[in-house]
Formats: C-alpha cells, structure tokens, sequence
C-alpha cells in the first residue's frame, strides 16, 4: 500500500507564499508523473501543476509565473512553492502520484486560504 502525505498548507495573506510538500511511502518501486490538483467551494477538482520523473513540468495558466512544483526522487517527494498568492487560489490542494505497476494515490489534502 502507498501512502500520500501532504503538507504546508495554511493562512496567508494575499501576495505571500506558502511551500506545500507531498511526500509519498510505503512498498513502492517508483513513481512517474506526480501532480497537483486544487479544488475551491463548489467548484470542480482542477489540475494546475504536473512533473515527469525527469523533471518536466507543466502548469496552468492561473498559476504559471507565480508557482513553482519540483520533486526529490529519492525521498520520493513533490513540492509547490506559491508565491504571490491570491484569494483566488483559496483551496484545498491535493497531490496525485502515478506509481509504476500500482496506479495513481492520493493525497488527503491540505487547506490553503489566502485572505486579509
């Protein structure tokens, strides 16, 4: 079983920064794509971010130029460093992580709530 613990979510206020980690364990060989979802109050889940296991990345266009996800391999870890946040992105955030031969997890996500 893999496990998807996400971390760093919390108050802040509008033009500031947060670093949220996921970090993924249990038996797991490895992992390709892992990714960043939001969702907002009575809104769809949304995709906003993305890295390959070789460190391509994609992002949406809401955030591109302010967020920036990244991953360690080896401690089998993605990270989201918000700047210049903005009540729009107000959201619970969850990480998704492909692995090789077992499918996608999940995290339980974490509150992220930009406000003055």
């Amino acid at each position: 079983q893999v496990q998807l613990v996400e971390s760093g979510g919390g108050l802040v206020q509008p033009g500031g920064s947060l670093k949220l980690s996921c970090a993924a364990s249990g038996r797991l060989f490895s992992i390709n794509a892992m990714v960043w979802y939001r969702q907002a109050p009575g809104k769809q889940r949304e995709l906003f971010a993305a890295i390959t296991s070789r460190g391509s990345t994609n992002y949406a266009d809401s955030v591109k130029g302010r967020f920036t996800i990244s991953r360690d391999n080896a401690k089998n870890t993605v990270y989201l460093q918000m700047n210049n946040l903005k009540p729009e992105d107000t959201a619970v955030y969850f990480c998704n992580a492909n692995v090789i031969l077992m499918g996608d997890y999940w995290g339980q996500g974490t509150q992220v709530t930009v406000s003055s």
